[in-house]
């Protein structure tokens, strides 16, 4: 592969931006009406559907657990059956206790507090807790947080993979992972506004990824489809 085919990579991801943009509209992500409500989501969605999240939210809601205050106030056990929909309920609740007791401790409750802290410090700072990984991390930090840092998943890796923007690798281990974000922040490097359009990158990838780049490639009506050609005349 030569260095002019890699530089365009990041090229015709910012286009396939623009495409997606032109087929779905603005996104307007994340689904929740409070910064911590992100952060629950975040937790949450790990290894399950939004559906069964947002039955998990709406139980913490109920019982005055969509907040700081409530979640710090309720039970481990409390807790534990308040998000049981969202499954690996007991992990994800110790989880979220941790975090609770991390911004207690370091930054007085304070999710402003802790969204001051430089970026790559707060991503290691939360890498560090039980039940994050590095796609939560990077959600808390670019929906929670609002820290311009983009956040790369499953949708994103076939999308890249197939359209030939990345050597295909092994597991999804952080080599892999941080490939993805990179090649992210190369497409939209340039941009003033990249924090946002981070975000609505996210949603528009998950949006396509649903209708069209699932486990089974579903090309046909895809946006991005013309991109394919791209990926062809690279390889010739």
């Amino acid at each position: 592969m030569t260095k002019r085919t890699v530089r365009r990579h990041p090229e015709r991801l910012r286009r396939m931006h623009d495409w997606l943009v032109k087929a779905y509209g603005a996104q307007h992500w994340w689904p929740a009406e409070t910064a911590f409500e992100v952060i629950l989501g975040a937790y949450l969605t790990q290894n399950t559907s939004w559906k069964a999240v947002v039955r998990s939210l709406a139980n913490l809601r109920a019982a005055g657990a969509l907040s700081i205050a409530g979640l710090r106030a309720v039970s481990l056990q409390g807790l534990q059956e308040l998000i049981r929909p969202s499954g690996s309920y007991s992990r994800k609740a110790q989880a979220l206790k941790a975090f609770v007791a991390l911004l207690d401790a370091e930054f007085d409750g304070s999710l402003d507090r802790m969204a001051a802290m430089p970026t790559e410090v707060l991503r290691r700072r939360l890498l560090d807790l039980p039940g994050v990984g590095y796609e939560t991390a990077d959600a808390i930090l670019l929906y929670a947080l609002r820290h311009a840092v983009p956040v790369a998943d499953e949708y994103l890796r076939r999308i890249v993979e197939r359209h030939g923007l990345l050597t295909p690798a092994p597991g999804r281990n952080r080599a892999g992972y941080e490939s993805l974000v990179e090649l992210t922040r190369k497409a939209f490097a340039s941009d003033p506004e990249r924090g946002r359009l981070f975000n609505e990158f996210h949603a528009l990838t998950v949006a396509v990824g649903k209708a069209h780049c699932g486990k089974t490639a579903q090309c046909e009506g895809c946006p991005l489809a013309g991109d394919l050609g791209l990926a062809a005349e690279n390889e010739g």
